[in-house]
């Protein structure tokens, strides 16, 4: 069964970072899940199969979504290449690759599509298409379209496509555009987009989409953590709850990763001298535990998914922070300091 295992997850992560790092194997996977304790390996192999699955986006998945969307009657209508011949996309973001990289993409299904070119659409009166990968806090996002929002015109539409939202980001993303947009004057509305939504929203917790504990493990780096997270104190999950995406298998095995995922990364915190207070075991986040997504795409693996999927280096010696952990779906990044070992959030 082992075998199996490592065998499909390798072959779901096949395109992953495809012509950056070598191709995901099965040795590959046997030697990022042997990190743990031998008894929970085959478990862990098991959820983790099952969980990405559901969770990972390849580039055949994102570019059928985006041939869909395309087409889609709801946002472009019945004749849909006039839509795109009159629609401005957007090419603002200020940090992080993944906007150019994922609009020629979706450029390149347009030209298939409508034989448009994605550079020349665009009419005065015209909507506006932000395209994202996904959107995690939406702070990213946020911040590229107030930065745009000056030079918008008074009245516009926009909308905001994305692979995955996750509720809490795409809900704080939506007021704070629309509370940007009044500010200025501007008659903007924003629509968002996405081929699967997310639950990560405090009060539905118990249905959430992510990793969020339902109990916490006795160990001392649980102990010492959570009595420095004393500003935001973490609220367990209530088992039993019927999350919408169906990532997880069952309640057990959820679990299982939700406390080895928490064990791993609050020991590759204990690696660095001086950790950002957004540092969090279940992943980048200013509260709690972490933002515990388990969404990773083919371009690269967010720093808001658990430390333990994507941290380290294998180029790194075992004497530097990066160098004492080895990744199974070792994250891109793009801004760096090393000194705390600080992983910049959402860049993409």
């Amino acid at each position: 069964m082992r075998e199996t295992y490592l065998e499909s997850i390798a072959k779901t992560l096949s395109d992953f970072r495809v012509g950056e790092l070598k191709v995901p194997t099965p040795q590959h996977v046997d030697r990022w899940i042997s990190q743990f304790d031998e008894t929970v390996q085959l478990p862990m192999l098991k959820e983790i199969d099952h969980v990405l699955q559901k969770s990972y986006c390849s580039k055949e998945n994102v570019s059928a979504f985006f041939r869909n969307l395309i087409r889609s009657e709801k946002l472009a209508g019945k004749n849909y290449c006039d839509f795109w011949k009159t629609a401005h996309i957007l090419n603002i973001q200020q940090n992080g690759h993944s906007q150019s990289e994922i609009r020629s993409l979706f450029g390149n299904l347009l030209l298939e599509e409508c034989g448009l070119d994605i550079n020349l659409c665009g009419i005065d009166g015209g909507p506006y298409i932000y395209i994202d990968d996904i959107l995690f806090t939406g702070g990213r996002i946020g911040q590229d379209l107030i930065s745009w929002m000056p030079s918008a015109p008074d009245r516009a539409v926009v909308h905001i496509i994305v692979i995955g939202a996750h509720k809490l980001g795409e809900w704080q993303c939506t007021k704070n555009l629309e509370s940007k947009a009044n500010a200025n004057n501007k008659n903007i509305t924003f629509t968002i987009w996405a081929a699967m939504r997310l639950e990560n929203r405090k009060k539905y917790k118990n249905h959430s989409d992510v990793l969020w504990p339902a109990i916490l493990p006795e160990h001392p780096l649980v102990s010492e953590y959570m009595a420095r997270e004393a500003k935001y104190p973490f609220e367990p999950r209530q088992p039993g709850g019927r999350p919408e995406n169906q990532f997880f298998s069952n309640e057990e095995a959820r679990q299982l990763l939700e406390t080895q995922f928490l064990l791993a990364g609050l020991k590759i915190i204990s690696f660095s001298q001086s950790p950002k207070p957004a540092m969090k075991p279940l992943g980048f986040s200013p509260f709690g535990l972490g933002f515990g997504s388990t969404i990773v795409t083919y371009r690269n693996c967010p720093n808001n998914a658990p430390l333990a999927l994507w941290w380290g280096s294998p180029e790194m010696p075992v004497t530097h922070p990066l160098g004492r952990w080895y990744p199974l779906v070792q994250r891109k990044v793009y801004a760096t300091e090393l000194g705390s070992v600080f992983y910049d959030m959402e860049s993409f």
